[in-house]
């Protein structure tokens, strides 16, 4: 009976720390500066060990360098402009030599499949899944990495998964006891306030950092919010600081079991899996939302797939031919305290959460951007192509071409095909005779 009095106590008090400490503060969105001091210890830290293993290994310098730029260093200008350098207009057949240097470049590291692993660092932030460039190990940073995996895993990672799981509940409790309310402005209100406490709870579980910049651009009702995806975690840390109308698949298991609870207090867009594949029906659906100035913004992830953090990829057109304003969102990373990039062909679910639960924190910084509407005359991938390129440039991130469902698809021979009519042009353009009529 001593044992059992024991551990009832114990976790009487842990949850009263939980309560006290982290849960109120999050309901009522204000911080005790725990979290602050945290990351200004943390910092302190990953400087000191930066410091260590700079003085300690002066050969991880290149490391560091090499980071950055990739394992080869490429010419980044276009194939026409370096066709033109190397000669005139004459086609020679040494210009071969010049399409096999960028076939043998894309083959040793292309710019599409190293968009799908995580992002290298440019010093080592003390976590083993992150040590294969920094291979300098003394024994005052295995002490402190000791100490580390002590501290993340003894008392972070409890912490955090207690979180987790009562925020994850009060969810599914709060939205389902508010979803039985009739459709009024209370329901309304009593339902943002459920999604926004329940959000900043697990974000406080991920020992998340955010910082939003021009809040006066937040997206508005009647609009829709298209941002640039690194992780399922992006919704918390958007949902943190307004509410959304979420679009997605519907699922099964406890992913299913909050979707259905969530639906009942927000108009959240559910599809099923064959209703997905019909895009009318889709587009349909979310004009439909869109047209009551009443419901929340849309938050679509336009890429359709998780991007490394580094890029943004190609945005699929759906998301602008329904009208309306567009809500630009910009969200970047910093890798430094913990990698956020979802590799779903490599990490299931569990494993990727426990990875993030893990890690030092989560910092992200998130740019709202002024609205955008569709031009005159513009159609709907020019649209899209010019959103993406602002939030590209606003988050600092490459601007790519290439859809990411190459992370599971192969390329299209279409694309193919389009990209040797590219070539044969450069080749014939070039080299045609010119003909003087005089």
């Amino acid at each position: 009976m001593e044992g059992t009095d024991l551990a009832v106590k114990l976790l009487s008090t842990w949850l009263t720390l939980v309560v006290s400490l982290i849960l109120l503060p999050s309901v009522f969105g204000l911080s005790l500066g725990i979290s602050e001091v945290y990351m200004k210890i943390l910092v302190k830290t990953l400087e000191w060990a930066t410091l260590r293993i700079e003085k300690g290994a002066p050969k991880e310098s290149v490391l560091k360098s090499s980071a950055s730029v990739g394992i080869i260093q490429r010419d980044e200008s276009p194939m026409e402009k370096g066709l033109s350098g190397l000669r005139g207009r004459d086609f020679e057949l040494s210009d071969v030599f010049y399409f096999s240097k960028k076939g043998l470049e894309a083959i040793v590291e292309d710019e599409v499949t190293q968009r799908f692993s995580s992002e290298e660092l440019v010093s080592w932030n003390l976590l083993t899944r992150t040590n294969v460039n920094f291979q300098y190990i003394s024994p005052k940073l295995t002490m402190v990495w000791v100490l580390g995996v002590l501290i993340r895993y003894c008392f972070l990672l409890p912490l955090r998964v207690t979180l987790a799981f009562i925020g994850i509940n009060l969810m599914i409790i709060g939205t389902t006891v508010v979803g039985q309310l009739p459709d009024s402005s209370l329901k309304n209100w009593l339902s943002e306030l459920v999604h926004l406490t329940c959000s900043r709870i697990c974000v406080r579980s991920l020992s998340g950092t955010i910082r939003y910049h021009n809040k006066q651009y937040r997206p508005q009702k009647g609009g829709i919010c298209v941002a640039n995806h690194t992780s399922p975690i992006d919704v918390l840390i958007l949902t943190t600081d307004g509410c959304y109308a979420m679009v997605g698949q519907v699922h099964g298991g406890l992913m299913g079991i909050l979707q259905r609870a969530m639906v009942k207090a927000c108009p959240h867009v559910w599809f099923e899996r064959s209703e997905m594949r019909d895009r009318h029906l889709v587009t349909k659906r979310l004009k439909e939302h869109i047209a009551d100035r009443k419901k929340l913004p849309i938050l679509i992830f336009p890429e359709g797939t998780c991007i490394n953090n580094t890029s943004v990829m190609m945005f699929k057109k759906g998301s602008f031919e329904i009208g309306g304003t567009i809500y630009p969102v910009a969200m970047k990373y910093n890798p430094q305290f913990g990698d956020a990039f979802w590799n779903s062909s490599k990490y299931n679910m569990v494993s990727y959460l426990l990875r993030i639960m893990t890690s030092w924190a989560i910092v992200c910084d998130v740019w709202y951007m002024p609205p955008m509407t569709r031009e005159e005359g513009e159609d709907a991938v020019q649209f899209a192509n010019r959103v993406k390129s602002a939030i590209a440039i606003q988050g600092g991130l490459t601007e790519l071409p290439w859809d990411g469902g190459l992370k599971r698809a192969k390329v299209k021979d279409t694309f193919k095909e389009e990209q040797q009519k590219n070539y044969s042009k450069m080749i014939v353009g070039n080299g045609s005779p010119s003909l003087d009529l005089d």
